[in-house]
């Protein structure tokens, strides 16, 4: 059966890697945004002179995360993609958040995944293997990000691979019930 949209992708393949569709590639200062009803991608806000994003950001397709949108993903890979984009990933962590906005908290986790052609990152195998450092300016750059917003993130901290997976399970099974 030919796909329709990105959500008729398949969260996962058979060689066990996630599906993942690019919003915003590495180092842009635009943040893109997919807009469900026409399937088009919209510029949704620039950042600021000096920042832009460190790797390339996307979700995961058929999946409904608790702030209402499917589950980000930070890429990883040795070139950035484009906006719409589809990759294969190798989940490696999560990145569990919540986002303050007009006093309202939820839960707005970042996976973190792998390109499975890469060769920078071939060796990444949790997130653990990033190194603390590498960790810690990943969660900087999602703090700032939504303090640009008059919003809040919160780090709770960061967990492996299984628990990415449970993640987005939780979300892929909300995606169903929603339709």
């Amino acid at each position: 059966m030919p796909v329709q949209t990105f959500a008729d992708l398949p969260q996962w393949n058979e060689d066990g890697s996630l599906t993942v569709v690019i919003e915003t590639p590495k180092g842009s200062r635009n943040k893109y945004a997919l807009d469900e009803e026409t399937g088009l991608f919209r510029l949704k806000k620039v950042l600021p002179a000096g920042m832009g994003f460190p790797y390339d950001f996307g979700f995961v397709p058929g999946t409904l995360a608790e702030d209402g949108d499917p589950i980000d993903v930070l890429v990883l890979m040795d070139e950035p993609a484009f906006a719409g984009c589809v990759l294969r990933c190798r989940v490696i962590g999560i990145i569990e958040g919540e986002e303050v906005k007009d006093g309202k908290t939820a839960r707005n986790d970042r996976l973190i995944g792998i390109e499975t052609n890469t060769h920078s990152f071939a060796a990444v195998r949790t997130i653990k293997d990033l190194g603390e450092r590498f960790l810690t300016e990943l969660e900087a750059f999602f703090v700032n990000y939504h303090l640009l917003s008059k919003g809040e993130y919160r780090v709770r901290g960061s967990k492996g691979p299984l628990v990415a997976r449970e993640e987005i399970e939780k979300a892929r099974i909300a995606a169903r019930k929603r339709r």
